[in-house]
């Protein structure tokens, strides 16, 4: 782990695996489907094209956000605003499928809402069935060329695949990811059609046993590597070994450690319980010692360890994009990084 980064929001990093280059800070589209309470769609491309300007070129999305919604305005930015093929990096997963029943198929039961599951204030009328098999990643990436308008895609991740997402429907999931999920991906990537694949998820032992299973080439993992829950440095380790990229998303543990923002006291997807508020208020109270923001602290702490690649960061509006581009830039003092290991 290393001190202060002092790295630039468009400092370029490899996906050696994938052939690619990220941008050191990309954003995530999660809000722009509505997470927590409902967003324009002006406001959404204000952030999007605050974002360009500020020379982030990674972005990020997912059927899920928003059940479709997502990936329809970003995919309208990207068409829109002329951006050549190939000037954005973007990513966005698979293994949920958006439908509605219709005569002649019958959608399965509602799964029990898993831990991830936040709700979509002003997301589109459909409804999401998990499918992890080979049909269903095949579909699933023809569905997000649609939604985005984009031939290809650079990066998949296969979203919230994992215990804590399925519980006693993991062994299934797994089943149909392992005997045929990724047999796609690797199909997607020798065609040319993607540069690489991987798992979008918030737990590190789906990452870990799917680096068993396959050559994956970059991970999105989030809320797991943050000033609050460090519990994927051992994953990190184990990637970097084998040269696949970390994305760390969630940095701010869905609100917590981004103080002002809407959702500061969520933690998890969650209403904070008050031992994780009592923890943040005394590390915002370190930062304050420093003259430091502690969004800027919490942006910054995933990029001190060599495995990470980039940072990935949500926002609702040009304003929140704006705030976390200052922060990951803000000189941070490695006296405070000292006292904020030593509080860990």
């Amino acid at each position: 782990m290393t001190g202060g980064t002092q790295v630039k929001v468009a400092q370029r990093r490899a996906v050696k695996r994938a052939g690619l280059e990220l941008t050191a800070l990309g954003l995530g589209c999660a809000a722009f489907g509505g997470l927590y309470r409902s967003i324009t769609a002006s406001d959404a491309l204000a952030a999007l094209r605050t974002a360009w300007q500020a020379g982030i070129r990674h972005f990020d999305t997912a059927p899920m956000y928003g059940l479709g919604r997502a990936e329809h305005l970003l995919g309208h930015f990207l068409r829109e605003g002329n951006i050549a093929p190939g000037e954005a990096v973007i990513s966005t997963k698979v293994g949920r499928l958006m439908a509605l029943p219709r005569p002649g198929r019958e959608l399965p039961p509602e799964p029990p809402r898993n831990p991830f599951d936040t709700g979509w204030s002003n997301g589109l009328r459909f409804r999401e069935v998990f499918d992890y098999s080979y049909d269903g990643l095949m579909r699933s990436f023809d569905d997000s060329q649609q939604r985005l308008g984009l031939p290809d895609i650079d990066l998949l991740f296969v979203h919230d695949i994992g215990r804590v997402t399925h519980g006693e429907r993991h062994d299934r999931t797994w089943r149909d990811l392992t005997g045929g999920g990724f047999r796609a991906l690797r199909e997607l990537k020798a065609a040319g059609l993607i540069k690489g694949f991987g798992l979008g998820v918030n737990e590190t032992r789906a990452i870990d046993e799917a680096m068993n299973e396959t050559d994956i080439d970059c991970c999105l993992l989030a809320g797991r590597y943050t000033l609050l829950d460090r519990s994927g440095e051992a994953l990190l380790a184990k990637a970097k070994s084998r040269d696949v990229a970390i994305v760390a998303g969630g940095v701010y543990n869905s609100g917590i450690l981004a103080a002002g923002n809407a959702g500061d006291r969520k933690f998890d997807y969650r209403d904070a319980p008050p031992e994780i508020v009592g923890k943040v208020d005394r590390l915002a109270a370190t930062c304050a010692r420093f003259d430091v923001p502690l969004g800027a602290a919490a942006l910054q702490f995933p990029m001190r360890n060599e495995a990470v690649t980039s940072v990935l960061v949500g926002a609702r509006t040009a304003e929140d994009v704006a705030s976390s581009v200052d922060w990951f830039e803000r000189a941070i003092p490695d006296a405070l990084w000292s006292e904020l290991d030593a509080a860990a």
